[in-house]
C-alpha cells in the first residue's frame, strides 16, 4: 500500500527514453544473437551494434570511449532498459553488466520533469549489492559516468564514515546511491536517507540478494519505493529457487540471458577439479602455488570460513608467500588495502571468502584455486568468474572433498559438461543426480515453472 501511495502522490516519471534506429533485419538480429548466445524473453527491440545507437547524450557517451563497442549484455539490454521496462540481465563476470544498468540510470534521471532532484536526502537511482566490495566498485564506476553529467553518487556501506555519508547526501547533490542492504536501512531508519523519490531500482548480484539472509532487507527496502518505479537485476546465474521470489519485485519484466539459461560457468575458462580428502589439501595448495607462483602472477584462493581464511593465510606466510587475506573479520581499512595490493599486484596471493566472490573486477587474475568447495554450485560459478574476465582465458582448479561435497557433485558435472570441460571419474562416482531444491514459499515443485513464460489459452469442446 505504502508503494502505491508514494506513486500516487509523486510526480510522473519518464521511463520511455528509446527511439530504436538500427536498420538490423531479423535474420541478421538472429544471426548475431545465434552468435552469441543470446536469448531475449518477452521482448523485440533489436541490439545496438554501436554506442551512438543507444541514442546516449554525448556526455554519457563519454563514459564509452575506452571500449571499441558494447559488450554483448549492454548491446541487448540498452534498448530494453532506455524503453522503460523491467530487466533482469544474466551474464558472465566480466561481461560489462554495470555499465548495462549504470548508463540508463544516468539518462533517467535527467530526463526526469523539471531535471536532477537535488532534494536533501533523497536520491532518484538506488543500487544495492550484497558486499562493500561489489558496492565500493560500482560507484567508482558511476562516480565517473555520472560526474561527466554533473550528477552526484555515493557509496553506502558498513565499516566506513556514516557521517561522511550523511553529510553528503544531506547537501542535496547526490542522485545516485549504491549501497549494502544494511547500511541503507540504517540511513533509511534515522531519516537520512529516503527512498520515496526513486524512480530505478537495481540489484546486483540479485540471485544473492534475494537468498534467505538478505530477502528480508531487500523487500523492507522495496516496500519503502514508489511502486510505478522502474526495476533491474543483474546476476551471472538467476537459479530457478530464485525466479519466482524476483516476480514480486519486477513489473512485467523481460529477461537478457547471455549464454545458457541452466547453470552455467564461463567457457573461457579451464577447469580442473580434483577429488581428494580433507587432509590432502594443504600439500596440494603449496604444490600447485608452486606451479602457478614462479611467475608472480595473480592467484585468488577461495575458501569457505573466516577462521579457515586466517589459518590458510598464516600458513602461506609462515612458508615465506607474499600472500594477504580478505574475510568477514577483518576492518574496512584492512579488506579494502588487501584487495589494492591484490590489484596492483604488489601481493600476487589472496586467500578470501566468498566476499570476494561476486562482482570483484581484478583484472589478469590467473588462477582461481577453490581450497574448499562453496555451500552452492551458483558459487563455484561466480567464484571462478574471477579470471578469464573481459574476453581473456582463465584456469581455475577445484578441491572436492567427498565428506562435504558429494551432495553437490550432480549439478558441478552438469556445469563442466555445459563447458565442455573434463569430468573426473572420481567425481562420477557420486552421481549425477541433482536434488531438488525447494522453496519455503512455493515448496519443491516451484521451480518446474517459468514465471516469465506466457499462459496459454485453453479451451473446451462440450
Amino acid at each position: 500500500m505504502l508503494r502505491r501511495s508514494l506513486a500516487a502522490a509523486g510526480k510522473p516519471i519518464r521511463k520511455r527514453l528509446y527511439t530504436q534506429t538500427a536498420s538490423l533485419s531479423e535474420a541478421e538480429v538472429e544471426s548475431w544473437r545465434q552468435e552469441r548466445s543470446i536469448t531475449v524473453d518477452d521482448c523485440s527491440l533489436n541490439p545496438v551494434l554501436q554506442f551512438e545507437q543507444a541514442g546516449f547524450p554525448a556526455d554519457v557517451l563519454l563514459s564509452t570511449e575506452q571500449f571499441v563497442a558494447p559488450s554483448p549484455i549492454q548491446a541487448q539490454c540498452w534498448p530494453v532498459v532506455l524503453s522503460g521496462r523491467d530487466v533482469v540481465g544474466i551474464a558472465a563476470t566480466g561481461s560489462g553488466k554495470t555499465l548495462a544498468f549504470g548508463l540508463p540510470a544516468i539518462c533517467h534521471t535527467l530526463a526526469q520533469p523539471g531535471g536532477p532532484d537535488k532534494s536533501p536526502n533523497q536520491p532518484q537511482v538506488l543500487i544495492v549489492a550484497p558486499t562493500r566490495e561489489l558496492v565500493q566498485q560500482i560507484a567508482d564506476v558511476m562516480c565517473e559516468a555520472a560526474g561527466h553529467c554533473a550528477l552526484g553518487c555515493i557509496a553506502v556501506f558498513g565499516g566506513s564514515s556514516r557521517k561522511q555519508q550523511v553529510r553528503l547526501l544531506r547537501n542535496g547533490l547526490v542522485h545516485i546511491v549504491v549501497a549494502t542492504p544494511g547500511r541503507l536501512q540504517d540511513l533509511v531508519a534515522d531519516g537520512s536517507c529516503r527512498l520515496d523519490k526513486v524512480t530505478y531500482l537495481v540489484l546486483d548480484e540479485a540471485d544473492r540478494m534475494l537468498d534467505l539472509g538478505f530477502e528480508p532487507a531487500i523487500r523492507a527496502i522495496a516496500g519503502g519505493i514508489r511502486a510505478d518505479r522502474q526495476t533491474l537485476m543483474f546476476s551471472a546465474t538467476w537459479p530457478a529457487s530464485i525466479q519466482r521470489l524476483a516476480m514480486d519485485f519486477l513489473c512485467n519484466a523481460a529477461r537478457v540471458t547471455i549464454g545458457s539459461k541452466d547453470l552455467s560457468a564461463s567457457h573461457s575458462i579451464a577447469q580442473v577439479v580434483e577429488v581428494m580428502e580433507q587432509g590432502q589439501r594443504d600439500g596440494r595448495l603449496e604444490a600447485l602455488l608452486q606451479k602457478h607462483g614462479g611467475s608472480k602472477q595473480r592467484i585468488l584462493v577461495f575458501v569457505l570460513y573466516k577462521k579457515e581464511a586466517a589459518r590458510v593465510e598464516g600458513q602461506l606466510l609462515r612458508k615465506g608467500w607474499k600472500v594477504a587475506a580478505i574475510h568477514g573479520d577483518l576492518s574496512q581499512d584492512k579488506r579494502t588495502a588487501a584487495i589494492n595490493a591484490f590489484r596492483d599486484g604488489s601481493v600476487p596471493l589472496l586467500v578470501a571468502t566468498d566476499v570476494a566472490a561476486r562482482g570483484l573486477d581484478i583484472p589478469d587474475v590467473a588462477l582461481v584455486l577453490n581450497f574448499s568447495f562453496p555451500l552452492t554450485v551458483e558459487d563455484y560459478c561466480h567464484r571462478i568468474g574471477r579470471t578469464g574476465r573481459a574476453g581473456k582465458t582463465g584456469l581455475a582448479h577445484t578441491f572436492f572433498c567427498p565428506a562435504s561435497d558429494r551432495q553437490r557433485a550432480g549439478e558441478l558435472i552438469n556445469v563442466l559438461r555445459e563447458a565442455g570441460q573434463p569430468v573426473p571419474e572420481k567425481l562420477l562416482q557420486f552421481g549425477t543426480t541433482v536434488k531438488k531444491k525447494e522453496s519455503k514459499l512455493y515448496g519443491a515443485h516451484f521451480k518446474d515453472i517459468d514465471p516469465l513464460q506466457k499462459s496459454s489459452k485453453v479451451t473446451f469442446d462440450f
